[in-house]
């Protein structure tokens, strides 16, 4: 199987021990479920430039700087760049998975897309401790917790999502394969068992940093919140914010889970092959799954968040209304344009009286 068959993912090593007609066969194939891919990224690209893009320009511009604002911020910025790099999916599957943009357009698509994926989920981790930590140890967060402190922790965010998936900057490269350009996962090792230790490893960290142990964190931090305001009896979990993150949460996680799931059922082929069609088949939906979930928070945010809808409903008031002013100012403009000009200077406004008067 290859890398082309599933957009991100590949079995290299396989491309110098496999059968490489079967290879060029799957190559050529037209499944059905590449074309629900496309569809998806398109709509993923669409749905994720407007939606993410308002949320960046309503947390960024319209709203007051808060710890939750700058969150959302840089949630929506992960996801905002990296449907950007969508169009070049959607390009290499409709091509027949041939790679026209080159090796470095290659590792940068990869290193985006996995840097998304350890982003969103980190800072899914910090909100739901976040939350945690302001309920649970007020006096504490009213001290340290400052939209300061959330930037610097942003900022290590990011670093350590970019370390983490540096090595598609490493590993990504491009081949000349039956006439097409493949982009795929190079360990440069003629040694298959040396391959395919490196690529146990890759996957290994890919679910444990990427999926389990963010989601036990999440749901450790989520059920201590629930359990010390029950026994408080308060609403902290009833607000709008609360409510909104954890339909972000569980959203995640339905879209992510099926490609870790994919992700782990793939390291059977080093000792068997028997889900090599389930993976060629499956391995582009649950990809696509997976981007959904770029274009699916902005849409929880405007539909479970009442300041967002609040904010967004003003800003739309406000340019409705300025745009009927200068369109009134226009038209005014233009009415005294067609005016005809008075008489020149030193002639009277009005006729003299005719002699039958």
């Amino acid at each position: 199987m290859a890398a082309e068959d599933y957009g991100n993912y590949s079995y290299e090593y396989y491309l110098e021990n496999g059968d490489l007609e079967d290879l060029k066969e799957n190559h050529e194939e037209r499944d059905t479920v590449h074309i629900i891919s496309v569809v998806i990224y398109i709509i993923c690209i669409v749905t994720g430039l407007v939606g993410n893009g308002t949320v960046i320009w309503v947390t960024a511009f319209k709203s007051k700087r808060t710890i939750n604002s700058v969150w959302l911020l840089n949630l929506a910025l992960a996801d905002f760049v990296f449907v950007l790099f969508l169009p070049f999916y959607v390009d290499y599957i409709l091509r027949d998975f041939h790679w026209n943009f080159g090796v470095v357009l290659c590792k940068m698509n990869a290193f985006v897309s996995a840097m998304n994926m350890y982003a969103s989920v980190l800072f899914l981790t910090v909100i739901s401790i976040d939350r945690y930590v302001s309920v649970v140890h007020l006096n504490w967060s009213q001290r340290w917790r400052t939209v300061q402190k959330a930037w610097c922790v942003c900022g290590c965010i990011w670093m350590l999502a970019a370390v983490v998936s540096s090595p598609a900057l490493i590993f990504r490269d491009t081949v000349l394969l039956f006439d097409k350009v493949v982009c795929f996962n190079n360990f440069h090792i003629h040694n298959v068992h040396t391959a395919a230790t490196i690529h146990i490893s890759m996957v290994v960290i890919r679910t444990t940093l990427g999926f389990l142990l963010p989601f036990t964190a999440i749901c450790v931090s989520s059920i201590f919140l629930s359990v010390r305001v029950s026994q408080s009896g308060g609403s902290v979990c009833k607000s709008s914010f609360s409510k909104t993150i954890m339909a972000v949460i569980v959203a995640f996680f339905l879209c992510w889970t099926p490609f870790h799931i994919f992700n782990l059922l793939e390291l059977s082929i080093h000792s068997s092959k028997e889900f090599h069609d389930i993976l060629r088949a499956g391995f582009p939906l649950v990809t696509s799954l997976g981007f959904f979930n770029s274009c699916l928070n902005p849409l929880l945010y405007m539909l479970l968040g009442k300041k967002v809808r609040h904010i967004l409903k003003r800003a739309c008031l406000d340019i409705t209304k300025n745009s009927l002013r200068e369109l009134s100012q226009s038209i005014s403009a233009t009415e005294m344009e067609s005016v005809p000009a008075g008489p020149p200077d030193g002639l009277p406004d009005e006729p003299v009286a005719s002699s039958e008067l």
